[in-house]
C-alpha cells in the first residue's frame, strides 16, 4: 500500500494527531522547498567526490571499485561511507541548519501543540553499494533514542528517491504495540524487532516513491525499514532527524554529534554562531539511559 498524503491537513493539529494515532506515520508531499535541499545535496556529494568515489554528480553514481577498496574496518557501515567521509559530512554547517527549516518547525509545533526541541544528533545516511553495507532492518527507534516516547523521527531524501533506490517503508499501526523485543541484525542500528504474526500481512506495510522535498515522519514505536536499492552504483542520500515536545524529557546522547567528533571540532569551519549549542539555552528535562532496551530478548511473539 502507498503512503497517505497528509498535506491537506498540514495546518490542522487535531487532524494530524488523529491520523497519526491511527496510522503511526504522517507523509507530506513537497514540504521542503528544493532551494533548501539542493545546496545540502551538493555539499554531501562534494564530500563523496573528495574521497574519490563520485563519477556523476547529477545521479549520484559511484566508482564502485574505488569504494569497495575501503576496508570494512574504516567504514561507517550504518551510514554507507567511510568514517573519515562521515566526519567531514558532520562538519557541514548546512547539514545542521536544514533540520531547523521553518516548515519543519511549523509542522512539529502544530503536531505537538507545544514548543519543539530539535535533537542535535542528525543522522545522514549515504547508503552505498559497499559490500559491508546492508539495508536498514525492521526496527523501532525508541531503544536507540529513549527519552520521551513522543520523540518523532523525520525522514526525507536529499534528492528524488523512488522505491527502487531504497526508500523507507513503515508498518501501519505498529506504534500501538509499544516496545517490541529485539534480535541482532545486519544494517543500521544492528538490531531488528523479532518477527511476530502481525508482520506477515504485507498489506500493513506502507511505502512510496519520494520526490525532492517529500517528508515522512513517525513516532518512536513505529516499526520501519529500508527497501533494498536496485542500483549497483548509486548512493542514496537521506536525513534522519528527531523532534520532540520541549516540555518532555530528552536523553543526553541525542544532543551529541553522530560521530566521534566533539562539537568544537564540528563547529570549527562554521561561518555563523546561531545554531552552536542552541539546546543549552533551553529549559531541558533529562532522562536516564536504559541499556536493557537494546539487549536481545527471549522470543515472546
Amino acid at each position: 500500500m502507498l503512503f497517505t498524503d497528509s498535506t491537506p491537513i498540514l495546518d490542522d493539529g487535531d487532524a494530524l494527531r488523529e491520523r497519526a494515532a491511527t496510522d503511526g506515520y504522517l507523509f507530506f508531499r513537497g514540504l521542503l522547498p528544493a532551494e533548501a535541499i539542493l545546496p545540502v545535496r551538493a555539499d554531501l556529494l562534494n564530500v563523496v567526490r573528495q574521497h574519490g568515489w563520485l563519477t556523476d554528480e547529477a545521479t549520484g553514481t559511484l566508482d564502485v571499485a574505488a569504494l569497495a577498496a575501503v576496508p570494512e574496518s574504516r567504514m561507517r557501515t550504518d551510514i554507507g561511507v567511510s568514517a573519515a567521509a562521515y566526519d567531514a559530512v558532520q562538519k557541514l554547517e548546512s547539514v545542521h541548519a536544514l533540520p531547523h527549516h521553518p516548515r519543519l518547525l511549523a509542522l512539529y509545533n502544530t503536531l505537538f501543540a507545544d514548543e519543539v526541541l530539535v535533537h542535535a544528533r542528525h543522522i545522514i545516511r549515504m547508503i552505498s553499494p559497499h559490500p559491508a553495507v546492508f539495508p536498514t532492518p525492521p526496527h523501532q527507534d525508541f531503544p536507540l533514542i529513549q527519552g520521551t516516547q513522543n520523540t518523532w523521527t523525520c525522514w526525507f531524501p536529499i534528492g528524488d528517491c523512488p522505491r527502487s533506490m531504497g526508500s523507507l517503508k513503515v508498518l501501519r499501526g505498529s506504534h500501538k504495540l509499544g516496545y517490541l523485543p529485539l534480535k541482532p541484525a545486519k544494517g543500521a542500528g544492528a538490531i531488528a524487532v523479532q518477527t511476530c504474526p502481525w508482520e506477515e500481512n504485507e498489506d500493513d506495510w506502507i511505502e512510496g516513491d519520494f520526490a525532492l522535498g517529500d517528508v515522512l515522519t513517525f513516532p518512536a514505536f513505529t516499526v520501519h525499514k529500508a527497501l533494498p536499492s536496485q542500483f549497483a552504483d548509486r548512493i542514496r542520500l537521506s536525513f534522519d532527524v528527531r523532534y520532540q515536545p520541549l516540555s518532555e524529557p530528552v536523553e543526553e546522547k541525542s544532543l551529541l554529534p553522530h560521530c566521534g567528533l566533539t562539537w568544537e571540532q564540528v563547529y570549527e569551519t562554521w561561518h555563523t554562531d546561531d545554531l552552536k549549542y542552541y539546546w543549552r539555552k533551553l529549559p531541558l528535562i533529562y532522562s536516564g539511559w536504559n541499556p536493557k532496551l537494546l539487549q536481545p530478548e527471549r522470543r515472546i511473539c
